[in-house]
């Protein structure tokens, strides 16, 4: 069913039946130039016809979109089947330091678990490390094909040995698997899946004179940002010399020299001094399913700051799904649908990583309700791009613990809010150059095979980590930064979060003044799709910009 595209023939069907040239001859196509110099001047209904005219700026043929979302497809079961049993990954000695019955999705669950062991004192490190190297083995792919989503091997990521694990280890839940001891490596499965996403899209090329590449039609069509500006912002955050300060602090919160696992520091959070079995055992009894989440949604958003009349206008408009990915919010399209949410939920509850992500999720389900319900013209329906949903989303995500009565709202809070937004916002936008080089260099070499995708996905990765990073976490050559799997799954979507970084810190400043969470949530999300800078004028009075966070974190550090 996922390979199944409703809106494949939609496009192709318009322009034969000549509907898709009476829209166009009524109303003109506009570059992006003209939608930002004179964009500021149009009337809300003339944003309504420019974006009527858009959804024909390219006449791609039926079986080149079906073949897209069928590749699409694929790249997100290979993704979402990609789990790794941490009660077998061990260590040299063969000791097991990760709980039975863990199954954690790369790259999500991983990076989330690293984290939560901040807070474990005796063997968090420890564990740390061993994340790392397996992250490590994903992206070189030299992780044996037997480790993935198999309780039956034991697995030491350093070594990269694989041993039959004893039968009183294995999980009573455990799926079907090989117990044998094969130390056969992937086989480039993950860059075979990459290369088929470029080469699906490199069909529409030919047919997106504006935007002839998948790096264009990202950039200027789907952002509406030119990808040089977007770069230069996430550079302004990578060099800033704010940087080195926020690593000497954490180096001193942490009592030791920063690693390659302290990307992802979550101290600055108050989540990390709570262990995280503490954290589920609290979230599993609260949502022991994705009905009981959802039942309490009017809740949680009256907790946010909506009135009960909106928080149960929002509710009624949400359905909860348990999902077997990471999760995902899904809007709907038109009035009398409902956006979905999508969380991990296991058979004994929702555990803490399945709960911050659900919040995450209702912060995209929230603004699609509002960008489709209360837009004035259904034809701007939705948010400027991605990275605007995702900002807000994450508006939701930095209160969840204040949702489940555990944080505390005063200066020091603050002070640590915005150093975390900074730490994220310098970890994934390294993230974000690694993902668009990697197409860079796809279109420059088209022909390449998997191996050699791979070979140079690790190179670029390398050398990313080295100028931006390997002098503030102590380490050269590490191939982190290219673990994100959603450069397999979702392809150049990863700039997104950088982006929405900064733009969720400029939304926070004006959330922070106005004091009225809900209304000022509501006010921005229904301003509707139009160019990025002018939503943000709209929302904040200024356009998107790095300079906010810079600020601030300059004075936090004061």
């Amino acid at each position: 069913m996922a390979t199944f595209d409703p809106f494949a023939h939609l496009s192709e069907d318009l322009f034969r039946t000549k509907i898709a040239f009476v829209a166009l001859l009524n109303f003109p196509l506009s570059t992006l130039d003209e939608r930002t110099k004179d964009g500021p001047k149009w009337s809300r209904q003339r944003w309504a016809e420019t974006r009527l005219a858009g959804r024909f700026s390219r006449r791609v043929p039926s079986e080149v979109s079906q073949h897209i979302a069928a590749v699409d497809a694929e790249n997100d079961l290979y993704i979402s089947q990609y789990n790794v049993w941490m009660h077998h990954v061990v260590a040299a000695d063969g000791a097991r330091r990760f709980p039975s019955g863990q199954r954690l999705i790369s790259h999500w669950n991983l990076r989330d678990e690293l984290k939560a062991n901040y807070a474990d004192a005796e063997h968090g490190l420890e564990k740390q490390r061993t994340i790392v190297k397996l992250m490590e083995r994903i992206v070189t792919q030299t992780i044996p094909a037997v480790v993935i989503d198999n309780p039956r091997v034991d697995y030491d990521p350093f070594a990269n040995t694989v041993k039959v694990a004893p039968a009183d280890s294995v999980e009573a839940d455990a799926p079907a698997g090989r117990a044998e001891a094969d130390p056969t490596p992937e086989a480039d499965v993950r860059y075979e899946r990459l290369l088929a996403a470029f080469e699906s899209r490199r069909r529409a090329d030919r047919y997106a004179p504006t935007a002839p590449t998948a790096i264009r039609r990202a950039f200027d069509e789907g952002r509406e940002l030119p990808e040089a500006r977007v770069k230069a912002l996430f550079e302004a955050v990578l060099t800033s010399p704010r940087v080195k300060e926020v690593a000497a602090l954490i180096a001193k919160r942490l009592g030791r020299p920063l690693e390659p696992q302290d990307l992802w520091y979550d101290g600055f959070k108050s989540r990390a001094s709570i262990p995280e079995a503490q954290l589920d055992a609290l979230t599993k009894k609260k949502y022991p399913t994705a009905a009981a989440f959802a039942a309490d949604m009017p809740n949680i958003l009256t907790g946010l700051g909506f009135t009960p009349e909106r928080a149960r206008f929002l509710a009624d408009r949400i359905e909860v799904d348990a999902s077997r990915g990471a999760g995902h919010a899904m809007p709907a399209l038109r009035r009398q649908d409902k956006p979905r949410l999508r969380t991990r939920v296991g058979k004994d509850g929702m555990d803490y990583k399945g709960y911050n992500i659900a919040v995450h999720e209702l912060g995209h389900n929230v603004e699609q309700v509002f960008s489709l319900y209360e837009v004035d013209h259904t034809l701007l329906a939705g948010v400027p791009n991605n990275a605007f949903t995702e900002a807000l989303a994450f508006v939701f995500q930095t209160r969840d613990l204040a949702l489940l009565g555990l944080d505390t709202n005063d200066a020091e809070a603050e002070k640590m809010r915005v150093l975390s937004a900074f730490w994220s916002a310098w970890e994934i936008g390294g993230v974000a150059l690694v993902d668009t080089a990697v197409w860079h260099w796809m279109y420059d070499h088209p022909d390449a095979t998997p191996a050699e995708l791979r070979d140079a996905t690790v190179r670029i990765a390398r050398e990313i980590w080295n100028e931006h990073y390997a002098d503030v976490l102590g380490a050269k050559d590490s191939p982190l930064l290219a673990v994100y799997s959603h450069m397999i799954a979702y392809p150049l979507y990863l700039p997104n979060y950088p982006l929405g970084h900064l733009i969720a810190f400029q939304i926070e400043e004006q959330i922070e003044e106005s004091g009225d969470l809900g209304q000022e949530f509501e006010r921005m999300a229904k301003y509707g799709s139009v160019t990025p800078d002018l939503w943000m004028q709209h929302a904040t009075g200024a356009p998107v910009s790095a300079e906010p966070l810079l600020r601030a974190v300059s004075k936090a550090l004061e």
